[in-house]
Formats: C-alpha cells, sequence, structure tokens
C-alpha cells in the first residue's frame, strides 16, 4: 500500500518527516512518501466567522484529484471544524482515500504550556494514525487506550496509545488484507 503525506499550507518538514515515520512504524508494510507539492488551503474551505478551516471541504479537494496512491493524508497547521462541534483533530473518509489532520490544538503552547516537540510529534502521529485507521473502514473504538478511541479533547489523545487495540488491529489486517488480494503483482 502506499499512503502519501499532502501539506496544505506550510508546515514544518522536520514534523512531516515525523509523522512518516511514525506512520511506517504503525503501518510497516506501507510505503509512505511525502508529496513535494503543498496544496494551498480552498478558498471555500475557510470560515471568517469561526476563524476555523472546514476539514470536509479540504478532503472534497483531495478527493477530486488524482494522486499516485491508495491514501493520502493532508497536514495541516489550519484550525479545523465540522459542523455540531467546536472543532476537530482531523477527518477522514471512512472508508476512503482521503484523510486531513490539524497541527493547531496539538501543539503543547495552544493550551498555554511550554513547546515539547516531543508531546508534539507524538500527539500528531497518533491522530495522523487515527484518521489513517477511519480510512480502512475503522470506526471509533471505546476502549479509551487505542489509538481509534475519539479524542474529544487534548487529554484523550494524551491517553490514548499510539497502537491499535486487539480488536480494531484485527479489523485493520483484513482490511489490508483485502487490499493487497486485489492489487495487481
Amino acid at each position: 500500500m502506499k499512503l502519501a503525506l499532502l501539506r496544505v499550507g506550510p508546515v514544518d518538514e522536520n514534523l512531516i518527516r515525523s509523522i512518516r515515520s511514525g506512520l511506517c512504524k504503525i503501518f510497516p508494510e506501507t510505503t509512505c512518501l511525502i508529496l513535494e507539492d503543498v496544496m494551498p488551503m480552498p478558498k471555500d474551505a475557510y470560515d471568517m466567522a469561526r476563524r476555523q478551516c472546514y476539514s470536509s471541504n479540504i478532503l472534497a479537494k483531495i478527493e477530486a484529484e488524482e494522486y499516485d496512491a491508495d491514501r493520502v493524508l493532508a497536514v495541516t497547521e489550519a484550525d479545523l471544524y465540522v459542523p455540531r462541534l467546536n472543532f476537530v483533530f482531523g477527518e477522514a473518509l471512512c472508508p476512503g482515500k482521503a484523510a486531513v489532520i490539524s497541527l493547531c490544538r496539538l501543539r503543547p503552547e495552544f493550551y498555554g504550556e511550554s513547546p515539547n516537540r516531543a508531546l508534539f510529534v507524538e500527539r500528531s502521529v497518533k491522530e495522523a494514525v487515527h484518521e489513517v485507521g477511519h480510512t480502512f473502514g475503522l470506526g471509533h473504538c471505546h476502549n479509551s487506550a487505542c489509538v481509534m478511541f475519539f479524542s474529544n479533547s487534548i487529554l484523550d489523545t494524551d491517553r490514548k496509545k499510539l497502537v491499535f487495540c486487539e480488536r480494531c488491529g484485527g479489523l485493520l489486517e483484513k482490511s489490508l488484507r483485502q487490499i493487497r488480494s486485489v492489487q495487481p503483482c
């Protein structure tokens, strides 16, 4: 399987490489590449009243483009939302080929804390794995330690692990086997 990382707006290169590295550890049989092109934020995604970007419009733009990848994970600094929620750390087509995460609320500084690069990277990788998991059809898990647990706040992100629980891991493996069985040799 090929997973492409797509920057939406300017995103730190070192962080993108850290996310790629984390994804490669969780999805070891996956080729994970960073696309050179940077997608500008779709104009229809920004909501001036909220000062946030509507993540579904970003996903629609990604889905409308052709990428040489089985999955595309967009990464942005913009604060994201969906209707009926104040914010989201990310969103994905479930199942589908596109996902997006926001780095904005993953930074300790957002909460008035001192910068902590290791914590920021860990949170970013967790949310990346979570959203990529959705692209394989995985829903939210009731196990608060599973990476597929819904993060209603940064505390939930910090509490959950960077791995799938046994149930979600089994569902993921089943989905990956199906993908491998239909890909040409």
